[in-house]
């Protein structure tokens, strides 16, 4: 595995920011004038999964905004139920508190889901959207898995998940060659509230906006891991329901291939901006 860029190429600034049922995490980075970039992360995680990646668009001139999702990191874990809906809202509110009129959003997996809705229901808030290792729905045969996950983490807190979720999203052998890696991936996760699981996993449950997504006129990149089944044959059928869109498949990849293959995934993160961005975005 290649390293990624140094994370301590930019500074970073973190506060935290009103939401709808809860205080936000915010983490900026980069010049405060430049056109700005929205990172959210997969569930049991937090806006630390896209350390390279924001210090990375940073040095290149953009400003970088990761927030953590609700009862992730070291945002506030409102009162259950929580729908997708919800998600979305956060998002608004962090682009409301920071006076961001658009930005270019990219999500990985929970990020990602959460990104069809707001593309759907807020595009006026969008420049572009890169979308990683997502489905826009959640077939009745994936149902059982969740509401295992959910009772495991209520019955025995969300470390019950860690080591499972952790193999699943890397591959066992990635997770035996870099078990610094997987050990900081397994420590977010136990650190994960539990009503922030159960709510965002209640949110996946109820994920339906694959009916809809031929509607997103947002210019429109996705990426995926080609070992993260059956992702990869999901999104490119996604990619085929919207209009413009493009799909780029990380080889040798899961389900975070920013991190178990970051040279790629960068590269194809730049050409996303390339090919959607302008200098002169606001």
């Amino acid at each position: 595995m290649k390293k990624a860029i140094d994370v301590s190429a930019a500074r970073v600034a973190s506060f935290r920011v009103p939401g709808p049922a809860a205080e936000l995490a915010v983490y900026v980075q980069g010049d405060p004038e430049a056109p700005a970039v929205f990172m959210t992360h997969s569930i049991l995680s937090s806006s630390m999964m896209w350390e390279a990646e924001a210090a990375l668009l940073a040095t290149q001139g953009w400003r970088v905004i990761r927030a953590d999702t609700r009862g992730h990191g070291r945002s506030g874990s409102p009162p259950l139920p929580c729908g997708m809906e919800d998600l979305v809202a956060d998002t608004v509110a962090v682009l409301d508190a920071l006076n961001l009129a658009r930005v270019h959003y990219v999500g990985l997996s929970l990020g990602g889901m959460s990104g069809f809705g707001l593309a759907l229901d807020h595009g006026d808030r969008l420049l572009s959207m890169c979308l990683c290792d997502a489905r826009a729905d959640m077939p009745e045969a994936l149902h059982s898995a969740w509401h295992q996950r959910i009772a495991s983490a209520q019955e025995s807190g969300t470390a019950s998940l860690a080591g499972t979720t952790i193999e699943r999203w890397f591959g066992k052998e990635f997770v035996s060659l870099h078990p610094d890696i997987a050990a900081r991936f397994m420590d977010q996760a136990g650190a994960t509230s539990v009503d922030g699981f159960v709510g965002c996993a209640q949110a996946i449950l109820g994920l339906n906006y694959l009916p809809r997504v031929s509607g997103i006129t947002v210019p429109t990149t996705l990426i995926v891991g080609a070992n993260d089944q059956p992702l990869p044959a999901e999104m490119k059928n996604i990619q085929a329901l919207i209009p413009g869109s493009g799909l780029a498949v990380i080889p040798d990849a899961g389900h975070l291939p920013n991190i178990d293959q970051p040279v790629l995934f960068q590269q194809a993160l730049l050409r996303h901006f390339e090919n959607h961005a302008s200098p002169g975005d606001k």
